[in-house]
């Protein structure tokens, strides 16, 4: 079975002295539980594994309760350490107060239990671990899939991969495209929505958050500014709202609005939002044109393909900590902005011979970034692009 990169690193921690709480995240269907098994498998250490998917939000006592098995089994059958896992932990309230209490209480009776935590939703999991467990734990974070494990796992050609994204479940399904869409609908898209953002999150008008997503998807690659999204809505409300659910959707691996770059903070927050989905795959279930009819039309490949390889960037950014950006000044732009601490990379995605690329040339001038590229015609191979460890250009 195809292993991930995390494998290694969750094997690792796991072997290591008891130290800190391991939380996995990241978006639905990426391989988080998959490779936590793998793991296990693997690994000659007893463990118990809990999944609180079914589990009502208001029981935290379950999260004691688990504890409390894997505590009676370590001392029943004398093991000199186990691992307690437990998935979905942030469908739990209050989750990260009960994880504080009992990991507290093996240390300080010096009990060998190790654990490791895993979630979807980011936003429900960083706010208990900052809130709660700050000093007690280390993140592992899962993107989805890039180009080089899908091609290595799957057999996909570059094309395929900027066309129907990375996601491993829908792999199979690619040959019947109402298959692929439907699988993306429900295992991904409404999953994501109706479990991860409205079962834990006060939203006013659920539909909206829908259709937001649904039109913020299909402009992926594109600048919308909220006002014009607000026109294109039924029952929208005011932008407030609306960049609120971007937020939502961003913090569950869906769909973020990327800012312009400036170093001023306040016109950064007030400009138009680049819309930016983490896996094409997402895009493409709104696309109107069929794998084979994209490649045809060299204008519609065009939006694919700057979709696709910012979909690579968002997602490497979730992993590596870095900040994404665009930029723009009248006619002159750039498609993507890196920033970590102090430095900056500019990229130019480049589908074809008529796009202009003055921009680079300008950014360069105006902003002295550490490197500035073109991805596509006249620059780097998107293949190349695509097989890069993003974090080695800063």
């Amino acid at each position: 079975m195809y292993k991930r990169p995390e494998y290694q690193i969750i094997t690792s921690r796991l072997k290591e002295p008891r130290k800190f709480i391991q939380v996995v995240m990241g978006a639905r269907q990426t391989g988080k539980s998959t490779t936590v098994k793998q793991v296990l498998q693997d690994l000659d250490m007893p463990y118990q594994l809990f999944s609180a998917d079914n589990v009502p939000a208001t029981n935290s006592i379950w999260i004691s309760d688990c504890w409390a098995a894997v505590r009676s089994l370590k001392e029943s059958r004398e093991w000199e350490s186990v691992i307690l896992v437990i998935d979905e932990i942030q469908k739990i309230a209050n989750w990260s107060e009960a994880v504080k209490k009992e990991w507290d209480d093996d240390t300080f009776h010096d009990r060998n239990i190790k654990v490791l935590l895993l979630g979807s939703s980011r936003v429900l999991l960083e706010k208990g671990l900052s809130e709660s467990l700050a000093g007690r734990f280390e993140e592992i974070r899962m993107s989805h899939w890039s180009y080089l494990e899908m091609k290595d796992c799957f057999g996909f050609s570059l094309d395929q991969y900027l066309f129907y994204g990375g996601y491993p479940g829908a792999a199979t399904l690619i040959d019947d495209e109402n298959r692929f869409g439907q699988y993306i609908q429900s295992a991904i898209i409404e999953a994501t929505i109706n479990k991860d953002i409205l079962m834990d999150t006060p939203v006013s008008k659920p539909a909206l958050l829908h259709q937001t997503f649904e039109l913020g998807a299909a402009y992926s690659g594109e600048l919308l500014s909220l006002n014009k999204m607000l026109g294109a809505l039924q029952d929208a409300g005011n932008t407030v709202t609306l960049a609120g659910y971007i937020h939502l959707l961003d913090e569950s691996g869906l769909l973020c609005g990327l800012q312009k770059f400036s170093m001023d903070m306040a016109r950064r927050r007030a400009s138009i939002p680049k819309l930016q989905v983490y896996n094409n795959a997402l895009k493409m279930v709104y696309w109107p044109l069929t794998f084979e009819q994209a490649i045809l039309n060299r204008r519609a490949w065009g939006h694919v393909f700057e979709s696709g390889i910012g979909a690579y960037i968002v997602s490497q950014a979730f992993v590596h900590r870095f900040e994404v950006f665009y930029w723009r000044e009248r006619d002159d732009e750039v498609d993507f902005v890196l920033r970590k601490k102090n430095s900056t990379v500019a990229v130019e995605v480049k589908s074809n011979a008529e796009k202009r690329t003055e921009g680079l040339d300008k950014f360069r001038r105006l902003f002295h970034p550490q490197s500035a590229f073109i991805v596509g015609d006249g620059g780097i191979s998107a293949e190349d692009f695509l097989s890069m460890d993003l974090l080695k250009l800063f």
